[in-house]
């Protein structure tokens, strides 16, 4: 059982759970010991097999949800009589009551929103409690992608003194920035639980980067029984450190609450300083240097975890998302993780911060005019100090665009971002809506927002430039690939006076376009979910693999968003096997190999994209000749090779000179396993993970893409599988397994650590190759 002592301490581990709806689970005295054991985040239905045979279950990858109960035993130590004991989940899906020794604190319907309740009440000190929840995803699939089930974020127990600082009570802002210097305003809200009138004393430290006191405000003032205080103070920093994209530079503020001069609170609160400009006719500027959103939609699951998404597993995929120069995400379609939006502040990548999908459409139709206020205000209030937020978005594709009633809505939500956190634009994405008009601009859709979002409305901007100058645009969801632009919806070119068909990339519509501010390509990364079919689970036309991995497609946005030198080679095939996907979303047949035993001396369509001024093409030492990247639409250069064995490389040239190399080499037969961790050691928190790629080579270490076979994972120590993949949607292995057949030469296995210190041993082994075994360090 769990003791409670510092003020914000892991509820994560301990809970009880069954899959099931019993009777009387609610009780504290209900028999839970044949339950099982388990450790939050966790989700339920990641866990079970996927069903063919579910009617219009595409959305949700073929996941079943269901009705599943926690339960967490704990003891409250005597020594906190008198103390205030709150409990936060950051995300619960979905329809979830919670109850404390039998006593029910509260129901929530919205899967995506952190919420939290108040436990004093109930508690029994010295004595055994039991907090309980139940989760009702009976109704599954109730959001358009894989929304998985069950109590899929962390859990957080605070205690505090009955003064202290509000729940999500800090709020900072940097109302004057420069590089020479900066006004930060830290506005605190402190409550006063007791009966009695207070003085509360209340001292913030602002801490630079390197954890030196750059500023310190003390301010007394009473605070009446029962009620609340906000204090505002500001400080002067001379030379600040600027948060960016490329210098994510955190600042700390340290607020203190002392009572009759006995420090009783502390919260520390991490911030940057920024300064943000969105300019109609010159685009988006942070701390003044012009910046284009390279960006990408991103839903919330993380492949074979599942909605459970560890939080290396979230830093693996970012790094990955950096790899290719993206530089924003979209946290299509709801609130995000709260570790996420740390990972962007450290990391460096602006956000898109967005509340709802539909708001009176799908499930949430029968609880949003309860419930919409209270979920956007919660998402304000968690994710207002982070410096990655730029933009707030209320919503996406809403079915009530057209009506009055929906701009009504648009109106309330835009008027209630503003009011309580104006430092951001508010926005809302559009879809094209072809048949009604384009209705968000003459129905008072668009008038209360300060930002207009364009759902695959690009060869709509200049139309829309001309109508509405002083407009901020961006597009919010763009396809991928160099799609001719197409009514959308249809297969069917679009030719109008707006816009002609072509092999453009919608990219290029930002790239040209100075008052457009970014794009967010749909989607980022491979999720499972809004498949094309069985036996595929999800969306399989990102750029980026469920795994992490970089896919051939990634080439063009490489090359294009990258600010160093880039050359990247991918052959065109017919053959190549790719889950069909969606076709407005999908990209040609592509492969980064050069096996080809079969096409000997046929032409093989190679394409090169890259950044760079011209490349040369060489196949086993031998030239092919040299091409300048802007003589090709979207500087992919495309060659005709014919096919022999050995080695094809392209050198990208700037003034002549070679810049940037890539290169394809033919694979023998597969004689090894290669096993990369990404770290080389864990702690021993019960959440850490390390990630093995698994890859079969050759007697050169070339990767084998047309030899897949079986690979089993073997773990022993303080650690456990948490999951298996090969970043193909379509494989009806699971991921909670030990093994994994490889999928164009790959699978991964993701280790999570245990509580306890020691030593793990994984053992990869698959048939008629020598096994790998891997060590790591728990502590």
């Amino acid at each position: 059982m769990a003791e409670l002592r510092n003020r914000t301490t892991s509820f994560d581990f301990d809970w009880r759970f069954l899959l099931g709806d019993p009777q009387g689970a609610a009780e504290p005295a209900f028999d839970d010991s044949q339950w099982r054991t388990i450790g939050v985040p966790h989700d339920y239905s990641i866990e079970q097999a996927p069903r063919e045979d579910m009617p219009d279950w595409h959305p949700s990858g073929f996941y079943p949800g269901g009705i599943g109960w926690y339960r967490k035993h704990f003891a409250v130590p005597a020594d906190l009589a008198g103390k205030r004991v709150f409990i936060q989940f950051d995300g619960v899906y979905h329809r979830s009551d919670v109850y404390l020794n039998g006593h029910h604190l509260g129901h929530r319907p919205y899967g995506y929103v952190s919420f939290g309740y108040d436990l004093t009440p109930h508690l029994r000190p010295r004595e055994t409690n039991v907090l309980a929840v139940r989760v009702d995803h009976s109704d599954s699939p109730t959001s358009r992608w894989y929304s998985g089930s069950g109590i899929y974020r962390h859990v957080w127990l605070t205690v505090t003194d009955p003064l202290h600082v509000a729940h999500w009570g800090t709020y900072v802002t940097t109302p004057e920035v420069s590089a020479e210097s900066a006004t930060v305003r830290v506005q605190t809200t402190v409550d006063n639980d007791t009966e009695d009138d207070l003085t509360c004393q209340l001292v913030t430290v602002l801490l630079d980067p390197e954890g030196r006191t750059a500023g310190e405000s003390e301010t007394r003032s009473p605070i009446s029984g029962g009620t609340s205080t906000e204090f505002t103070q500001e400080f002067a920093l001379p030379t600040p450190g600027l948060w960016s994209v490329e210098t994510p530079v955190l600042y700390t503020a340290v607020t203190r609450v002392y009572r009759d001069d006995r420090l009783v609170d502390e919260v520390t609160t991490p911030f940057g300083i920024r300064h943000l400009r969105f300019d109609p006719k010159e685009g988006f500027f942070l701390n003044g240097v012009s910046t284009k959103l390279k960006g990408v939609c991103l839903h919330h699951d993380g492949g074979c975890v599942g909605a459970a998404v560890p939080l290396r597993v979230w830093e693996r995929r970012l790094r990955a998302l950096k790899e290719i120069g993206c530089n924003a995400i979209r946290t299509s379609h709801n609130h995000p993780a709260p570790e996420l939006l740390d990972l962007c502040d450290r990391l460096g990548f602006l956000v898109m911060d967005e509340a709802f999908d539909k708001w009176r459409g799908g499930y949430y139709a029968a609880h949003f005019d309860q419930w919409a206020i209270a979920d956007l205000d919660g998402l304000l209030r968690r994710d207002r100090n982070h410096p990655c937020v730029i933009i707030w978005s209320i919503g996406n594709e809403v079915d009530e665009q057209g009506s009055p009633a929906g701009a009504e809505t648009c109106r309330i939500l835009a008027d209630y971002v503003r009011q309580h956190e104006p430092t951001r634009p508010v926005t809302y994405a559009a879809h094209p809506d072809r048949h009604e008009g384009r209705c968000v601009n003459h129905n008072g859709f668009s008038e209360p927002l300060d930002i207009v979002s364009y759902n695959y409305q690009e060869h709509w901007f200049e139309q829309d430039r001309a109508a509405y100058p002083q407009r901020l645009m961006i597009a919010s969801e763009a396809l991928p690939y160099f799609h001719g632009r197409t009514d959308y919806g249809t297969d069917r070119p679009l030719h109008n006076q707006y816009c002609s068909y072509d092999p453009v990339n919608p990219w290029w519509d930002v790239v040209n376009h100075d008052y457009v501010l970014g794009q967010f390509i749909w989607a980022g990364i491979d999720y499972l979910g809004e498949s094309a079919g069985w036996p595929s689970k999800g969306w399989p036309d990102a750029p980026i693999d469920s795994c992490g991995w970089l896919k051939p497609r990634a080439n063009f946005h490489t090359a294009a968003w990258r600010q160093d030198p880039v050359v990247r080679l991918g052959v065109l095939h017919d053959g190549a096997d790719q889950d069909p996907g969606h076709p407005m979303w999908s990209w040609p047949r592509m492969v980064r190999h050069w096996n080809f035993a079969d096409q000997w001396n046929q032409m093989m369509r190679v394409e090169t994209c890259t950044n760079c001024e011209s490349v040369e093409l060489l196949l086993n030492g031998q030239s092919l000749g040299v091409r300048r990247a802007d003589d090709y639409p979207n500087r992919a250069i495309l060659w005709y090779v014919p096919y022999a064995a050995g080695t094809l490389e392209a050198i990208g040239r700037n003034g002549g000179q070679e810049v940037a190399r890539d290169e394809l080499r033919t694979a023998g037969t597969a004689v090894a396993l290669q096993v990369e961790p990404d770290r080389t050691a864990l702690a021993a928190d019960g959440q850490d993970v390390v990630h093995l790629d698994v890859t079969l080579v050759d007697t050169d270490g070339v990767r084998v893409q047309d030899a897949d076979r079986l690979v089993s994972f073997a773990v022993e120590g303080p650690a456990r599988l948490l999951g298996v993949d090969n970043g193909d949607l379509r494989c009806r292995e699971p991921y909670k397994a030990f093994s994994r057949t490889t999928y164009q030469g790959r699978c991964l296995g993701i280790i999570q650590a245990g509580r306890e210190a020691g030593e793990v041993l994984v053992t990869v082994r698959s048939e008629g190759l020598p096994e790998v075994t891997v060590r790591f360090p728990v502590g």
